[in-house]
């Protein structure tokens, strides 16, 4: 369909006005496999190899034909799109089987309860408001038993079976009362309010430096590039942001952010106050392999002691395999080849298919919070075209023993040899190579002192990977792009239909760009003026 108009730019101008300057603002008119086509200036259809791969979207390519077949099928039924607040097997089948294959990497058979949305910032605010009601009502268990026990402790002391020191007045800074009934009451009003100034304290929310988790109203808190936050930090959540791989920065943030709640207990015919550790975290959200953040792999030492800080905490952790999981890394969940085990994991992208808007939250049995099916819903989610799509990607996965995540292993290992491969051809212009499976990136040393006056201009205008980007695709056809909150870093995503010769192709297009940045030599970018 030609899409070509003269209408005055109305859909996000600025940022085609950007992307315009790396020469970026191009229309694709189709796409197929690793090939996305865009529009020439004669109108005609130019390929481009695609190794962006919708940020993570298309683990099969583009219009893979047996889920193009499923969607057809699904819409020559006229399959009941909305048909809200019904019955939705479909729906659970798919639970079903994300749980299968789940406790198969997890080696657990406790089961995930599932939430759907359409997209995955949606999916991880739907966590993050889980953790949130979930954290309220175990904190309002534990003021309900404070308040028992202070029942209890009030009869004992009206039969004349428990008296009141003088330590406890001390501890809360009051006089002593006439009688101990009358000392009491005082005590029992001052840990109240105490205990409910602390339990007021707003929830503290855990990430990572680098991390990207959306930037939605919620989500957009928990990413920490402060261009996407700072703009909306009045209407956001309080959120500590970690260095990676730093495990005696999490031991200092559980002793920074440790409170204390009061209950009153007896002891030998006595008044005793005891302190009872209050952590307010709500989740600690973390993505095993850092997408947005430049591609960075969570080590497994670092994973095991999230673990040891959630358990010691009491603060669930949220993992996020939105671009990460679905087969990219050679399994469901990257995060399984790490030992990590999530109370929630937030799925999408991928699991669309390449066509429709799908993602998921899902829920530890321990902590599934029932009443949660009741506060949340979404017009579009658990919808049977966006099911049905999931479980044909699960079943495409699954197939033959695991074949595809078998294909995806093997395709990342051959990309990151020719990663390698270019690095050690020219160790003085890329810094680095990092990642697992299909999800890889090369970092450039940054040329902000680059002696070619474009580079150093581009380096400093945080607007060196798309400049990069645009000779990829004009002067190689190759798309791909610099993670955001990186920009040195290209980021390679390609399907598991990746052929030797197109990392072939990459490898001749990575050489050239290479010997430009060695060369100072940015006459010869391939960017439209």
């Amino acid at each position: 369909m030609n899409t070509q108009t003269t209408t005055a730019e109305l859909a996000e101008p600025n940022l085609r006005r950007l992307l315009s300057t790396a020469g970026l603002d191009v229309e694709y008119t189709r796409a197929d496999g690793n090939i996305i086509y865009r529009r020439g200036e004669d109108g005609g259809e130019i390929p481009v190899l695609d190794y962006a791969g919708g940020y993570g979207s298309l683990i099969f390519g583009h219009n893979h034909p047996e889920i193009v077949a499923c969607a057809r099928e699904l819409l020559d039924e006229g399959t009941a799109v909305h048909a809200q607040f019904s019955s939705h097997p479909y729906a659970n089948q798919l639970a079903a089987e994300l749980n299968r294959i789940i406790q198969r990497e997890l080696g657990t058979d406790e089961p995930y309860y599932a939430t759907f949305a359409n997209s995955g910032a949606e999916a991880v605010e739907a966590a993050v408001k889980h953790a949130e009601m979930d954290r309220v009502m175990r904190l309002s268990k534990v003021l309900a038993e404070i308040e028992a026990g202070a029942e209890s402790v009030r009869a004992a002391v009206k039969q004349g079976l428990a008296t009141v020191p003088d330590e406890v007045y001390a501890r809360l800074a009051l006089s002593r009362a006439g009688s101990d009934e009358e000392g009491l009451e005082l005590v029992i009003t001052e840990i109240t309010r105490r205990n409910a100034a602390e339990a007021g304290k707003a929830p503290v929310f855990v990430a990572l430096e680098a991390g990207f988790h959306g930037k939605l109203v919620g989500s957009v808190q928990l990413t920490h590039n402060e261009a996407y936050r700072n703009p909306f930090t009045a209407l956001g959540t309080r959120t500590r942001f970690l260095p990676r791989d730093r495990p005696d920065v999490l031991w200092r943030l559980l002793e920074e952010e440790r409170g204390v709640l009061l209950r009153l207990a007896l002891e030998d015919g006595r008044v005793r106050l005891v302190d009872e550790d209050h952590h307010p975290f709500c989740a600690f959200l973390l993505e095993p392999i850092q997408g947005e953040g430049g591609i960075h792999v969570l080590t497994t030492e670092f994973a095991r002691a999230i673990q040891e800080f959630s358990r010691a905490s009491g603060c669930p952790v949220v993992v996020d395999e939105i671009q990460s999981g679905t087969g990219r890394t050679g399994a469901l969940l990257a995060s399984s080849a790490i030992g990590l085990r999530g109370d929630y994991y937030v799925l999408a992208k991928s699991l669309g298919g390449g066509i429709a808007k799908m993602s998921v939250m899902l829920v530890r049995e321990d902590v599934y919070r029932e009443d949660f099916e009741l506060v949340h819903s979404s017009t579009f989610a658990k919808d049977s075209f966006s099911c049905h799509i999931a479980l044909k990607v699960l079943e495409l996965l699954e197939a033959d023993g695991g074949r595809a995540y078998r294909q995806a292993a093997e395709r990342g290992a051959a990309l990151r040899a020719m990663l390698d491969r270019v690095r050690s051809e020219f160790p003085d212009v890329v810094k680095e190579v990092r990642g697992r499976g299909l999800m890889l990136g090369l970092e450039f040393h940054d040329q902000s002192d680059s002696e070619d006056q474009v580079f150093r201009n581009a380096a400093q205008s945080h607007m060196f990977g798309y400049v990069i980007a645009g000779h990829l695709l004009h002067g190689h056809r190759i798309r791909t792009f610099p993670t955001a909150s990186a920009v040195n870093t290209l980021r390679f995503e390609p399907s598991l239909l990746l052929t030797d010769g197109e990392i072939d192709l990459l490898e001749r297009a990575l050489t050239d760009v290479c010997a430009i940045l060695r060369e100072r030599a940015s006459h010869r970018l391939a960017i439209p003026a």
